[in-house]
């Protein structure tokens, strides 16, 4: 939807805007008015519009300089200007400062019209024309780097994005790290450091980790100094927890992939840990081999049983795995609880493949109750437990991360302009992706989701509250008054005037 704004000084102009265009066929919507130039600067600098009409001449501030200062804010902005002046030198100003038509008071309806269907063909056009802005790019980008590092893309593909997106691949060697936050400050300090080092790029991945690139000519030497840019780049987010993990070095041609699957295994270590500065992957092969050389565990049990999602079966396992080894002639608390860490982390890999965001805080939880067992059986209790809740998950269908991230995202904040280009743009993934992946795990377009959502608290606060239905509109997220008649009467098959008067 379009974003009008209307500014006039004259009430009736305003109140007979919204009632006589019928915005919802030009796809618009009105999200606010103002009666002077100083309130709808105000006010416009809280609200995402697209299409400013405005009269000329008003108290506190003129129509003319209303213009002028908001085009600072939003340069993108279209203006209609509505006059009750024949006047030249207005005329020949409000030219300079680039509108769409100058209509004169009383309103040719009839040209109004064609001035907004005109304006959409503009906007429509510019667009288009600057479709591949830098939030594309950054998108594209990062789809790019995350297909290269778990061998998603053909070469010739990858040749030609990476010199399009002018991503820096000839060096012989790379180095993955992974950076796990809850940090606004992370991504800022992670774009200096790529403007700053020419060997450097960071993407997201599907996780929401930070994954930083380093490419190298001499590992040796240059291993040390991306572990000290990582600290720093650590030190200006300080106040906030960042772990940091470290993949193996490896060859760009041929292992390229290894790298960055170490530096995510890596990662679930800082649970394990003393509060290491960072974890790497080189540092915890001996806790893997001390692990596996009294690792007797027989893995396709385990992924089998992951597999059939059967609880049962996998406590049976675990059950009869752990009764051998604290059997076994030398075995001790700590190597048992290397075992057990193992495990769950090769839960975790194994679920990469199938759906692990069906439990997102599985490794967590039960490596910090692995951590803090008292004894084997509280161990082993420990392990059954967190599987268990694992294979629940599983069985109860729960959707991607990040399709549970932007639905929770919708309930709490439906009363909110929303678009899937904001969210895909706050969960690090292309508005396209979202949205296909969107309707195939909830059966609805985001907008009819949106839409639907909408209408059921609309419909909560009829039964529940003397408010206006216009207020009503407003507080689920419609900002124009007919669009939400029309959406009411499709999802509920009554006018809400219509329903309040059942109830």
């Amino acid at each position: 939807m379009y974003k009008v704004f209307i500014v006039d000084d004259e009430p009736f102009i305003i109140e007979g805007l919204y009632d006589a265009v019928d915005w919802s066929r030009f796809g618009m919507e009105i999200v606010g008015s103002a009666e002077n130039g100083r309130q709808a600067l105000e006010k416009m600098q809280h609200l995402p519009v697209d299409i400013l009409i405005t009269d000329i001449s008003m108290p506190v501030m003129t129509g003319l300089t209303l213009i002028e200062e908001v085009r600072k804010i939003k340069p993108e902005l279209r203006v209609i200007i509505l006059s009750g002046f024949d006047d030249f030198s207005y005329l020949k100003e409000a030219m300079r400062l680039g509108i769409e038509n100058y209509l004169l008071k009383p309103i040719n309806f009839k040209e109004l019209d064609e001035t907004l269907t005109g304006t959409i063909q503009k906007i429509n056009a510019s667009r288009a024309k600057y479709a591949l802005d830098e939030y594309d790019i950054s998108i594209l980008r990062s789809n790019i780097l995350y297909r290269w590092l778990t061998g998603r893309i053909e070469p010739a593909e990858l040749a030609e994005r990476a010199s399009l997106l002018g991503l820096r691949l000839d060096r012989p060697y790379l180095l993955v790290s992974v950076l796990r936050a809850q940090s606004a400050k992370l991504e800022m300090a992670l774009m200096r450091l790529v403007e700053q080092e020419n060997n450097v790029m960071y993407l997201v991945d599907y996780d929401g980790d930070f994954v930083v690139i380093f490419t190298m000519d001499e590992p040796l030497m240059e291993k040390p100094r991306a572990i000290r840019l990582l600290q720093q780049v650590r030190e200006q987010c300080y106040g906030e927890e960042i772990s940091i993990s470290l993949g193996s070095v490896e060859t760009i041609s041929e292992h390229i992939t290894e790298s960055y699957r170490h530096a995510k295994e890596a990662q679930e270590y800082f649970l394990v840990l003393e509060q290491p500065s960072y974890v790497d992957y080189v540092d915890i092969q001996e806790r893997k081999d001390e692990a596996s050389r009294s690792l007797t565990l027989h893995w396709p049990d385990y992924a089998k049983g992951i597999g059939a999602r059967d609880k049962d079966e996998l406590f049976n396992t675990i059950d009869r795995d752990f009764a051998r080894l604290r059997d076994t002639s030398g075995i001790t608390p700590s190597v048992l609880q290397s075992i057990a860490v193992e495990l769950i982390i090769r839960f975790k890999i194994e679920l990469n493949d199938i759906q692990y965001g069906a439990a997102p805080d599985f490794v967590k939880n039960t490596l910090s109750r692995i951590m803090g067992s008292g004894s084997i059986d509280d161990l082993i209790l420990a392990v059954k437990e967190g599987v268990g809740r694992l294979i629940d998950s599983l069985n109860s269908d729960i959707k991607s991360p990040v399709i549970q991230q932007t639905l929770n995202y919708i309930h709490e904040s439906y009363d909110e302009d929303l678009s899937l280009k904001v969210l895909a743009a706050q969960f690090h993934i292309h508005p396209v992706y979202l949205g296909h992946l969107f309707n195939k795990e909830t059966g609805e377009s985001f907008t009819e989701y949106i839409n639907r959502y909408r209408i059921e608290k609309a419909k909560e606060l009829l039964r529940n509250t003397p408010l206006k239905v216009q207020e009503i509109a407003r507080e689920v997220g419609y900002w124009e008054t007919g669009y939400f008649y029309k959406q009411f009467k499709k999802y509920v098959g009554l006018s809400p005037r219509d329903f309040k008067g059942l109830l």
